[in-house]
């Protein structure tokens, strides 16, 4: 026996339609009579109706044109149609336009149960199939685009997490899309007309990090030279999407881990306290575990955060989503490069399906407008890829830089090492200098992407940036 579920009996004869409601009511099911049509469209449009029992003869309108608009609707419920010819034509025409079967006048009480049974369990069946298809074959979210399992995941748990306040830890490699999932949760959520707040904790300068998100007053350090509003103010009744955490230094994670308990915080310099209502979303390309092991991330911050947690799949876990976001590139970039592209041959795609793609999405993303943007043509062929599997300081067009450190390969220029890079005495430089050339030399081929050179490189971005500063004010001297 199914559970309880909607009927509407469509029936102008009243003795008839409470004969029926009197067998079915008894096995939990909600019934409901209409006597005419414009009685069944006003139940019909009032609430959801799991069967209907239609008589094809009513006084104001044909029954089969009510069943051919019910089978018209998204998820239209079962309908059994009672007739009281009993025609090879009437019934065939009422299956032909939708019925789920007919019942003839008079039928016997059994065979009314039975039909209505079956007609129910065929419908929920039905509807069961039709969401799960709805939700295994959903090709975009947001801004993401793939069907794959994994990413149905993602989709399910953003979906679940966007009305409530929790906070939301998001981990995954560099170029999976942890903004995006941000950006997701932000748009999906009762706070979407609100900002939502980015900032990359890798990114910016050590000391200028608490400034950054708290604010500061006039005078609070040198070059504060005006009162200024940090991201918490911000972000008030939006979202703040903390990315790459595990690169903030520990002691400014002891002061955001108040924050987020409290909901106040104190501009630098400011004794004042401030409140803020914000959701907190963070992220990190480090495994979590590893990152507190090693003491860059606060075991308390991250549980405070992690109360629904969302892992962003590597592309090579999500099978034929490589070449639907392939496609997807290959339109966009041919679109706004003006060229004729519009696929890739075969051998293409199963290359793109057969590559592990350690850069991403974002890998994927600059090889196809390498393609585009070099080669000209309708289809992209082998002969247009670049090298998909070159050491970092190769370019996506196959070239390297022509700096002289730009012949050794990666390996040779990181700790452990076993093989020496060949040097000519008369070109040795200082290692300073070979450093600084190797570093830039390596975000310029990983397209200015400093946190894939970082990376690839083994070293954190805020090592990156310090550097960085370091050859400026050496340049400034």
């Amino acid at each position: 026996m199914t559970s309880q579920r909607t009927i509407l009996i469509v029936e102008d004869s009243p003795s008839l339609a409470m004969t029926a409601q009197a067998h079915l009511e008894p096995l939990g099911h909600t019934v409901l009579i209409a006597s005419d049509g414009k009685a069944a469209w006003a139940v019909l449009n009032a609430q959801p109706i799991d069967c209907v029992l239609l008589d094809l003869k009513l006084p104001d309108i044909d029954g089969i044109t009510i069943l051919e608009e019910l089978r018209s609707r998204a998820s239209p419920p079962a309908v059994i149609v009672i007739t009281a010819n009993a025609s090879l034509t009437t019934a065939v025409r009422a299956v032909r336009s939708g019925a789920f079967d007919y019942l003839v006048k008079p039928f016997a009480p059994a065979r009314l149960i039975t039909t209505v049974e079956i007609a129910l369990n065929s419908t929920s069946l039905r509807r069961e199939v039709e969401t799960l298809r709805r939700t295994v074959e959903r090709a975009e979210f947001g801004d993401f685009i793939g069907r794959s399992i994994p990413m149905q995941a993602v989709y399910r748990t953003i979906e679940a997490a966007a009305q409530s306040t929790a906070s939301v830890f998001i981990t995954g490699e560099s170029g999976t899309g942890k903004e995006l999932a941000a950006e997701a949760l932000h748009r999906s959520s009762n706070r979407a007309s609100r900002p939502l707040i980015v900032l990359n904790c890798g990114a910016i300068p050590r000391d200028l990090l608490e400034s950054t998100i708290f604010g500061h007053v006039r005078g609070a350090f040198t070059g504060a030279t005006a009162d200024q509003e940090g991201a918490a103010a911000r972000s008030d009744g939006g979202t703040l999407f903390l990315d790459e955490l595990g690169e903030m230094d520990i002691q400014l994670q002891t002061k955001l881990l108040r924050f987020i308990q409290t909901g106040t915080y104190q501009r630098v310099g400011d004794p004042a306290l401030r409140r803020a209502d914000i959701r907190f979303v963070a992220a990190t390309n480090r495994d979590p575990a590893e990152a507190i092991r090693d003491g860059h991330l606060r075991e308390d911050l991250f549980y405070r955060l992690n109360v629904v947690p969302i892992r962003m799949p590597p592309l090579r876990e999500r099978g034929e989503d490589i070449v639907l976001i392939a496609r997807r590139f290959l339109k966009q970039f041919a679109e706004a490069e003006a060229r004729p592209f519009t696929a890739f041959a075969p051998e293409v795609e199963a290359r793109f399906l057969a590559h592990p793609w350690p850069g991403n999405v974002r890998q994927l993303q600059n090889v196809v407008r390498n393609i585009v943007v070099l080669h000209t043509g309708t289809i992209a062929t082998l002969e247009m890829l670049p090298p998909l599997d070159g050491g970092v300081i190769a370019r996506m067009d196959g070239s390297r830089p022509t700096a002289s450190v730009a012949s050794a390969p990666v390996g040779a220029m990181t700790m452990g090492a076993t093989t020496a890079m060949p040097v000519d005495a008369g070109s040795i430089i200082p290692l300073t200098a070979m450093e600084r050339r190797y570093i830039e030399g390596a975000i310029e081929a990983c397209g200015g992407n400093l946190q894939d050179a970082a990376r690839r490189l083994g070293i954190s971005p805020s090592t990156i940036y310090r550097k960085k500063e370091s050859w400026a004010k050496a340049d400034g001297s």
